[in-house]
């Protein structure tokens, strides 16, 4: 499954070259891309377009957001910003993440896949397990009130994990879901990836939540 096919996401961006850079991108990956830019009043979205994802780069105070809202579109929002208020004013500016600039290209690819595959509302939950709790708009994991260290891979992969908990998830679902490949079943691909998971995730913990099913895949679960 190509989850890029039909996909369309809407740029609004004020700064040119950057708006140019990350459209450049999205096109390669196989996203329609509409690029808005904004005035001193903001931004104004055609009431016929639908949206999967909007990627916006709002001052403070312009508008555009909420009307986005209130015209029936229940796609999830993505901020990008350069300002460390984001997190303070973002459930009032209805977005559902945000990504602090500077970022690396292949960090907003995996945010946008993982709204995109996930839909909105995500700023309305904390999946939590046994101790092990994600912050899905912050993109954090901690366990037992420490910081787990996660590369964006790693993060999507144990976010599907976590809304899958308590089922087990065949190596070919996980690959599909976050690495949009097709899984040979004579590699170690995935197996890699959930082991250095368990590094970070089990190993420096009493409790183990990420286990092996033989046959089958892997489950997060209580135990």
């Amino acid at each position: 499954m190509n989850l890029a096919n039909s996909m369309r996401i809407l740029l609004v961006e004020e700064e040119a070259h950057t708006a140019q850079y990350l459209r450049k991108g999205l096109v390669e990956n196989g996203f329609a891309v509409d690029v808005m830019g904004m005035d001193a009043g903001g931004f104004c979205i055609p009431q016929q377009a639908e949206y999967d994802l909007l990627v916006c780069d709002v001052p403070p105070g312009s508008g555009g957001l909420s009307e986005f809202r209130r015209g029936g579109q229940d796609a999830p929002v993505l901020f990008l910003s350069d300002r460390d208020s984001i997190p303070q004013t973002i459930a009032g500016r209805a977005a559902d993440s945000y990504l602090l600039k500077p970022f690396a290209f292949s960090d907003f690819l995996a945010r946008v896949r993982g709204l995109l595959r996930w839909g909105g509302s995500l700023s309305q939950m904390t999946p939590h397990v046994a101790g092990l709790e994600l912050d899905l708009v912050r993109h954090r994991a901690m366990r037992d009130g420490r910081r787990l260290d996660l590369t964006p891979k790693e993060f999507l992969l144990l976010s599907l994990l976590m809304r899958k908990t308590g089922e087990v998830l065949s190596r070919a679902f996980i690959a599909d879901q976050v690495w949009e490949i097709n899984f040979e079943s004579n590699t170690n691909f995935v197996d890699v990836h959930i082991r250095r998971l368990r590094s970070k995730v089990d190993d420096p913990f009493p409790q183990k939540l990420i286990h092996t099913v033989r046959g089958m895949g892997y489950v997060l679960e209580e135990r």
